[in-house]
């Protein structure tokens, strides 16, 4: 059991030592503090990234503002919601709103996915 007094040294009254100060310039050496990025996130749905949303298979290409493009490099999917590509094959894309500007939707024949924009030669 605890009193409700507190027991002390009360014959101490000097202050706590102090902390060094660094010496005069040490902060111009002192590494950078690394900055952490922001993610925009699902609201509700800790680590789900906002993009995962746009899934390229359930959207639906707007009624103008598609294009033909030429794809200058082979391209290999990284997951399901990429469409891999083929040098000098052609293709229909579109981009959607909220969509990274680096990449835009691909369309071939049935098969549609995100596809990088430097791969791509935009046509008319």
């Amino acid at each position: 059991r605890f009193s409700g007094t507190f027991v002390g040294n009360a014959e101490s009254t000097s202050p706590p030592p102090a902390a060094p100060s660094p010496p005069a310039g040490a902060g111009a050496t002192l590494p950078a503090v690394p900055t952490i990025p922001v993610v925009p996130t699902i609201g509700g749905v800790p680590g789900a990234v906002a993009e995962s949303v746009l899934n390229p298979n359930e959207v639906k290409p707007p009624a103008s503002g598609t294009r033909k493009a030429r794809v200058l490099y082979d391209y290999e999917a990284a997951d399901s919601t990429e469409l891999a590509l083929l040098a000098d094959e052609m293709i229909t894309v579109y981009s959607l709103p909220g969509m990274d500007p680096d990449w835009l939707i691909g369309e071939r024949g049935n098969q549609k996915g995100k596809v990088p924009v430097t791969y791509l030669e935009l046509l008319s």
